[in-house]
C-alpha cells in the first residue's frame, strides 16, 4: 500500500515563525505523500480579545457560541492555514489549504450536552471522505487541514485538531500504510518529565499498561495515548509523539500495537 505521512501540529507551533519556519522545512522533506492538520487556539483567543469576545474554556475545550465560531473560522480557516500553505508554497510544495466542510471532506454533528455543559459550535466528527483526499494526494497536492469540519446543514463546526488528524488517518489506512504523527512541546514520552533525553523509543500495548501502574505515564498522557492505540486498531500502522523539531526521527515514540 502506498505510505502517507499525517501529522497533527499544534498551535504553539504555528504561531511562532521560527518554529513554523523549521517543521515546514522537515516536513517538505519527509518522503511520500502528506497531510498536515494544524491548531491556531492560541491566536484565536488573542484576536477574541482584540475583539472583545469573551474566551470561554472547561477541561481545556473552547465553548463556541455565535460570535466565537466566527473567530475560529477567521483564523483557523483564514489567517493559520494560509499561513502554513504559503510557507509551504515556499518550500516546494503545492499545499491546499481545507476545512473539512471543502469537498466535503470531513462533515461532523454538533456535540450534544456532556455533563450538562453546552460547547456550543463544537463537532464530533462522523465521517471523513478518504477518496476526496486521495484524489488530491494522488494529484500532486499537500491537504492542508483548519480543525473546522461541516455538518452538511450549512453550520461550520469547531472541532479538536488531534481528533481530525486521528480520524484523516483511520480514513487514509483504508488503502494506505499510514504513520500519524503528533507534534508538541516534549521529545516524546519520557520516563522522567524533567528530562528530554529519557523519551521512551517504543510503546506497545502491554508496556503502555505497565508504564500506567508504575505512574510513568499519567494525566494527560494517558488519553493521547489511548487515542495512539485505538488509531491502531483501526488500521493506522504506527503513531509517533515527538518534538515538532523532530520530524526527521530523532528521538520522539513510537507507539505500535506489539513489538
Amino acid at each position: 500500500m502506498n505510505p502517507i505521512n499525517v501529522i497533527k501540529v499544534g498551535g504553539g507551533v504555528v504561531e511562532d515563525a521560527a518554529a513554523l519556519s523549521r517543521l515546514l522545512s522537515d516536513f517538505a522533506v519527509l518522503p511520500g505523500a502528506k497531510v498536515l492538520v494544524h491548531g491556531g487556539g492560541r491566536s484565536a483567543t488573542r484576536m477574541a480579545e482584540r475583539l472583545g469576545v469573551e474566551t470561554r474554556m472547561v477541561g481545556g475545550r473552547r465553548i463556541t457560541d455565535a460570535a466565537m465560531l466566527d473567530i475560529v473560522t477567521m483564523v483557523y480557516g483564514g489567517l493559520v492555514n494560509k499561513q502554513v500553505v504559503a510557507g509551504l508554497q515556499q518550500q516546494g510544495l503545492n499545499a491546499v489549504g481545507l476545512t473539512g466542510a471543502d469537498m466535503n471532506i470531513i462533515r461532523s454533528h454538533r456535540r450534544p450536552l456532556r455533563d450538562g455543559i453546552d460547547y456550543g459550535w463544537v463537532g464530533d466528527v462522523d465521517h471523513v471522505d478518504n477518496n476526496a483526499l486521495r484524489r488530491l494526494i494522488d494529484d500532486g497536492f499537500v491537504p492542508v487541514i483548519a480543525p473546522l469540519t461541516h455538518d452538511g446543514q450549512g453550520h461550520i463546526l469547531n472541532t479538536n485538531a488531534d481528533t481530525i488528524a486521528s480520524e484523516v488517518a483511520c480514513a487514509l489506512a483504508r488503502d494506505c500504510d499510514v504513520t500519524l504523527t503528533f507534534c508538541f512541546e516534549k521529545r516524546g514520552v519520557l520516563r522522567d518529565a524533567d528530562d528530554e533525553s529519557s523519551a521512551i523509543s517504543v510503546i506497545d500495548a502491554s508496556a503502555f499498561q505497565r508504564l500506567q501502574a508504575e505512574g510513568i505515564v499519567s494525566g494527560g498522557m494517558i488519553p493521547k495515548l489511548e487515542n495512539a492505540f485505538a488509531a491502531l486498531r483501526r488500521g493506522v500502522r504506527e503513531v509517533v509523539i515527538t518534538r515538532a523539531d523532530h520530524l526527521d526521527g530523532e528521538g520522539g515514540t513510537r507507539i505500535v500495537a506489539s513489538v
